[in-house]
């Protein structure tokens, strides 16, 4: 049997985690929506989508501004550790929570290749596993 697009990309996540130096991943859409995630259970998922996204399109309008093109990656470090986003398509960004002192070069290359299959993945359309609540039809 077939797996879904969800089981797909929450595959790819997993997989991720297994890299050792990241700790939680999530698929996000550019308007800050979660598609898939592989966090960590004290991490608020809307929060975090949300945050993800506004951080990309800021970076992603900097970059553009200073005529320096659209980022590879946007590498936001701290002492606990890091957060990398990175684009999946036009669509989606794959955002990871990554260790401090993590092999960063090993975690890029898996992103990179992660980022290829989940564009692959969602092609048109934007899979969203979780709606918000408060959305009135």
């Amino acid at each position: 049997m077939q797996k879904t697009k969800n089981e797909r990309l929450m595959g790819l996540l997993k997989d991720l985690r297994k890299v050792g130096d990241i700790e939680g991943s999530s698929i996000v859409s550019r308007d800050g929506l979660i598609i898939a995630s592989d966090l960590l259970a004290d991490v608020d998922t809307k929060t975090f989508a949300a945050m993800s996204a506004a951080m990309t399109g800021a970076a992603e309008t900097a970059t553009t501004e200073l005529k320096r093109g659209n980022p590879e990656q946007i590498i936001v470090d701290s002492k606990l550790g890091s957060v990398i986003a990175t684009g999946a398509g036009k669509k989606a960004i794959l955002v990871c929570l990554i260790k401090p002192r993590a092999n960063l070069g090993l975690v890029l290359l898996n992103m990179n290749k992660s980022s290829k299959k989940i564009s692959k993945i969602l092609k048109r359309k934007i899979y969203l596993i979780e709606y918000q609540e408060d959305l009135q039809f």
